[in-house]
């Protein structure tokens, strides 16, 4: 009778296992399919966002950054009145290359302003804040320039978190000029966007900022 208990335990142990095996089997396939659903769907999203932004860039010509300044195209848009809300560009607004709060200033043209009205500008604590919560698309240009003999040497600027731009100044003598562009994409939601800048601590002497073509711009993607 023992070895009858036995025999059953046994084989419905081997029943479990069978099932646990199914149940393992099928979850197994689940989760792939999930897996494989969820990343197709991904890649859709990002495709169709990168879509959005791109069509966005070309419809906003005020902000080629690879072109024209941006403050010179809107300083010679022929409609003033156009107000550019979701918008904002500040120029650089002093030459030093120096550890501190980089200082900006925006500009007016006739009744338009190269910051929008969905953002607000402190000049004292120099930053600037979104209103809206939401993707930015940020960038900043900077333009250098050599006055003597000038060292090599690694300038950063950054913005909080969300942009860091680095520029290999050469060792030069020259006013040949060193140009760098630094964008990215971020969700920003109630901060005080506050650009440092971070030089070597033997300095960047002889090195300047060209003020008229360095500066920091952003516009709402979504």
């Amino acid at each position: 009778m023992s070895h009858q208990n036995t025999e059953m335990d046994v084989e419905s142990l081997q029943k479990q296992e069978r099932r646990r095996g199914g149940f393992l089997d099928v979850f197994l396939v689940v989760s792939v399919v999930f897996l494989f659903v969820a990343v197709t769907a991904l890649a859709v999203y990002g495709a169709l966002a990168l879509r959005d932004v791109q069509s966005r860039l070309t419809h906003l010509k005020t902000i080629e950054i690879n072109q024209t300044p941006v403050s010179q195209q809107l300083k010679s848009t022929e409609s003033s009145s156009i107000e550019y809300k979701n918008f904002a560009y500040l120029e650089a607004n002093s030459s030093k290359l120096e550890n501190s709060t980089m200082h900006w200033a925006e500009f007016h043209q006739g009744e338009g302003r190269s910051v929008g009205k969905n953002f607000l500008f402190d000049r004292v604590q120099q930053s600037l804040t979104p209103s809206n919560v939401g993707t930015y698309f940020m960038y900043i240009n900077l333009n250098l320039t050599c006055t003597y003999k000038c060292s090599a040497g690694l300038l950063t600027v950054r913005v909080n978190d969300k942009l860091t731009c680095d520029v290999q100044l050469p060792e030069m003598a020259s006013t040949t000029p060193v140009s760098r562009k630094c964008w990215t994409v971020s969700r920003i939601a109630n901060e005080n966007l506050i650009t440092k800048m971070i030089v070597p601590k033997e300095g960047l002497k002889y090195w300047k900022l060209e003020l008229n073509s360095s500066g920091f711009g952003m516009f709402l993607v979504d």
